[in-house]
């Protein structure tokens, strides 16, 4: 994210968030800028401009972009889905019209495109990204049906939530001093509200095995209740009540990594669900990141719904 020096550009950043979340819930639906920039409370001239700054690239070209990238999930997860099916659910006008534009931005037609391979060399690239020189290999993939760590999935019943969040643009810049720095600013703003020994959550938007690393959000959250005044930095977002598929984690990145590989390569496809268009929730038990940066104490939310629910 550019630097933000002064508080009228604070305000900013949470219009533009409020654009973002009503792009990710409206993506099947036509987008236009008008549209866009209203909910944003900004003109369409200057929103077109503001929006940019902000996030690095037009909003059309956001709104393809991330159309494109729920194309790649839904390929991955439900591999009986047509084309036509999937081009409707993430808001092209028709499987041709999908089909171009896929083959544009991956250079293959949606039914030659390789999903696996593709997710795999992002994994790998991630992997050498996240971790020190040589020490990548302990983010490896942890194969199909494999459950070394005995993990056991349940089903929970989330009600509706509201959610006060710091964003993070380029969550995996900076050795992750970016989402540290989100922890300490909503901190800040949640002490003198009485709000921090409530639930703290951080959720990643993005899969970083299909979406560009400089481009994957995570959002710093915590929850709040109705009556909570945010402003500024600070921008808020409504749950709706949600079913989840949880697992306990304690320990360190490369286990929080395993339980994801589990829930979505093992448990998920036996399941009869699919993943829900929300991210998945690290639930933290305590404030984040408590026993640093090496040993993580939280739930994995999954968010799942029927596999025979529409797209």
């Amino acid at each position: 994210m550019p630097d933000l020096p002064n508080l009228a550009n604070l305000d900013y950043v949470d219009r533009v968030n409020r654009a973002i979340d009503h792009v990710l819930r409206h993506l099947a639906e036509p987008l236009p800028l008008e549209e866009v920039a209203k909910v944003a409370c900004f003109s369409a001239f200057h929103f077109h401009r503001i929006f940019r700054t902000i996030v690095g690239e037009t909003l059309a070209a956001f709104v393809k972009r991330v159309r494109l990238e729920r194309a790649v999930t839904e390929l991955s997860h439900r591999p009986d889905a047509t084309l036509t099916e999937i081009a409707l659910a993430c808001g092209f006008t028709s499987s041709s019209d999908f089909s171009r534009s896929f083959r544009a931005h991956y250079g293959v037609s949606p039914r030659m495109f390789d999903v696996q391979r593709f997710r795999a060399t992002r994994r790998e690239h991630m992997q050498n990204t996240v971790m020190p020189p040589g020490e990548g290999h302990r983010l490896q993939r942890l194969p199909p049906g494999e459950n070394p760590d005995d993990f056991v999935a349940r089903l929970r019943e989330l009600p509706p939530r509201r959610v006060a969040y710091v964003r993070v643009l380029a969550s995996y810049d900076g050795g992750g001093r970016g989402v540290l720095g989100a922890v300490e600013r909503l901190r800040a703003w949640a002490e003198p509200r009485g709000l921090t020994d409530r639930q703290w959550l951080g959720y990643q938007w993005d899969d970083p095995e299909i979406v560009p690393l400089d481009r994957c959000r995570y959002d710093v959250g915590l929850e709040i209740p109705e009556s909570a005044d945010v402003a500024g930095e600070v921008s808020t977002v409504h749950f709706a009540a949600m079913r989840v598929a949880e697992i306990d984690v304690a320990g360190p990145i490369e286990l929080e990594m395993r339980a994801i590989d589990w829930l979505y390569t093992t448990w998920l496809p036996h399941s009869g669900f699919a993943p829900a268009h929300q991210p998945c929730f690290e639930a933290w038990n305590g404030g984040p990141f408590a026993h640093g940066m090496t040993h993580f104490e939280l739930r994995l939310q999954l968010p799942v719904v029927d596999m025979d629910a529409p797209l």
